[in-house]
């Protein structure tokens, strides 16, 4: 059975009036009088109530509660059983998630129950869609200004060791035969020797395997390669093992890391070079989906895209992260442009501009984007060419991309474009020759004319290389930087560099609640910077004797963006917002 209670409704009484001022104030400018006053009864519990039954079983927990609740748990870093404990016993729980009454049932959420309704949001991909619809109410209730956005990705770890290529082949070949042991024990007594077992799941194999001298670990490995390929030759025509996930991980060791060869009668196995293995390969056979980046290691990649301010920034507007993604680490920045920017203008939060650095700034998704209208703000990837004349100092036409004319004001002769749309300008062979900056121009002597070889692609590039020098340019640029103290602000305070979680699914989630709680963070410091200018703008300057209705209207007119309710609490002129 389903339970939930109506949170949009509002009440002709304040259920928290027990609460004092001074507490209250405390409780509504900070993360609970966010989450309470504008996001909990945008919850889409109807998503997780599509999963249970209207009639039959046990009552649920209340969705807004448990769903809340699993929000929190991200952002404030808690573990299952730190967040029971704060729901049952924190006035800040009770508050940002509307519980009135002290009793278990409202009150208490077991370990089993928080990770039953994280599977289902995981298994309903829920993150992202909670994520854009809490972040647009956020949007709009706090005026924030979407038109300026920038992009960045960074790298996070999830709760798994970091193995070598030894550890690796030890970790799949160990878990696969404890878990052949535990549900096929017939198959692992008589299949397997005594021996064998003893190598890899005896209490000191873990030593043996660990204390491999460099020198010695090319033998190490193709011993372990010729080990894991007999165990999966030895299990090949047993259908239920073939079918577990431990031995398809033993098959994507082998074929990531290895070479089988069959050399007559006899199968020759080989180990890769580390060069020649992917960067998508295992990393880990606890966490399957993690891959490498050269440049950070193994782990995943997070996409985060801002809003940012121009000029000087105004406390009282926050700037929200708009866009969360996570994949692999191995996945190159250059294609998550375009998803990023496709997903905000869908939910109509989308940049006018948007600033990232060179890996987005690709000529394709500058072209893609401006289709879409949105100005991507990115230096061109690659060495700066040397002094002399470059392609933009021919005066191209921007519709056409045909250059008008050379640096010294001489017009081509003629101009066409080949078969593999490469464009081709042909200038006079007498004039060229003649010219004063020929040694550093471009343009290539023929027999009967000089002519000017570039691809529309090149000349875009130049073109943009040019304007990278300008005040403009550095002037919009420098905000990309912003974005650096916000991945920084993540890991630090909100404990993104090492989750606690594995598993895509599960770091997407965890991720995604954790960039959605430091955006209720920063609502809640621009929140109280508007209370502190409300008690600055109204200090001294209400008349005692002002009628009720008129005193109210006069409190509500200043603060109406960012509060609906404001609660009278004594007459000696003490308000709560």
């Amino acid at each position: 059975m389903i339970r939930a209670t109506d949170h949009s409704t509002g009440l002709l009484f304040d259920r928290w009036s027990h609460i004092g001022p001074k507490r209250r104030k405390l409780l509504d400018t900070s993360w609970p009088g966010v989450f309470r006053n504008y996001l909990l009864h945008k919850l889409p519990v109807e998503r997780i109530a599509a999963r249970l039954s209207k009639y039959t079983g046990r009552p649920s927990k209340e969705l807004y509660t448990v769903l809340g609740a699993v929000i929190l748990q991200q952002p404030l870093d808690l573990s299952d059983e730190e967040l029971t404990r704060a729901v049952a016993l924190n006035l800040e729980f009770h508050y940002a998630l509307d519980i009135i009454d002290n009793s278990d049932e409202s009150t208490y959420i077991s370990e089993r129950t928080l990770r039953n309704y994280r599977k289902i949001i995981e298994e309903e991909g829920l993150a992202p869609i909670i994520f854009g619809t809490l972040t647009d109410e956020m949007l709009k209730a706090f005026k924030v200004d979407a038109s300026l956005q920038r992009m960045d990705s960074t790298h996070v770890q999830s709760n798994m060791r970091k193995l070598g290529r030894v550890r690796l082949f030890v970790a799949a070949i160990q878990k696969f035969l404890r878990a052949v042991r535990r549900s096929q024990r017939k198959q692992f007594t008589t299949s397997l020797s005594s021996e064998f077992v003893d190598r890899y799941l005896a209490k000191d194999a873990n030593g043996c395997f660990s204390r491999v001298k460099p020198s010695e670990s090319s033998r190490t490995l193709e011993t372990l390669s010729r080990d894991l390929h007999w165990l999966i030759e030895t299990f090949f025509t047993e259908e239920r093992i073939r079918k577990m996930p431990e031995y398809q991980d033993l098959e994507r060791v082998l074929r990531e890391q290895c070479t089988v060869t069959e050399a007559g009668e006899e199968t020759q196995v080989t180990v890769k070079p580390p060069k020649a293995v992917s960067p998508d390969s295992l990393q880990n056979p606890s966490d399957p989906d993690a891959s490498y980046n050269a440049h950070k290691g193994q782990g995943y990649e997070v996409q985060l895209m801002e809003t940012y301010q121009t000029g000087e920034r105004d406390p009282k507007i926050p700037n929200l992260a708009t866009y969360v993604d996570v994949n692999p680490a191995h996945a190159h920045d250059a294609n998550e442009l375009l998803p990023a920017i496709d997903a905000v203008k869908e939910r109509n939060c989308g940049p006018r501009e948007l600033v990232c650095d060179t890996h987005y700034g690709s000529d394709e998704n500058v072209l893609a984007a401006a289709g879409k209208g949105v100005a991507v703000i990115a230096p061109v990837a690659g060495n700066t060419p040397a002094e002399g004349i470059t392609l933009a100092q021919f005066s191209p036409d921007p519709t056409t991309g045909y250059v008008t004319r050379c640096p010294e004001g001489h017009a081509p002769l003629t101009m066409r474009q080949t078969e593999k749309e490469r464009l081709i300008a042909t200038f006079s062979l007498e004039t060229c020759q003649a010219c004063p900056r020929q040694q550093e121009c471009p343009v290539r002597m023929g027999k009967k004319a000089a002519s000017l070889n570039y691809t529309p692609t090149a000349l875009r590039s130049a073109v943009r290389r040019t304007g990278e020098h300008t005040r403009e340019f550095k002037e919009k640029y420098r905000h990309r930087a912003g974005i650096e103290g916000t991945n920084s602000h993540l890991k630090s305070d909100q404990r993104m560099g090492r989750l606690k979680v594995r598993g895509l699914e599960a770091v997407r989630l965890a991720v995604t609640f954790k960039v959605l709680g430091m955006n209720i963070m920063r609502c809640a410091r621009a929140l109280a910077a508007r209370y502190c200018d409300f008690l600055v703008h109204f200090s001294g300057s209400i008349p005692s004797k002002l009628p009720l209705t008129q005193l109210m209207e006069k409190l509500c007119s200043p603060i109406q963006p960012f509060s609906q309710k404001i609660m009278l609490v004594s007459p000696k002129m003490h308000f709560a917002i």
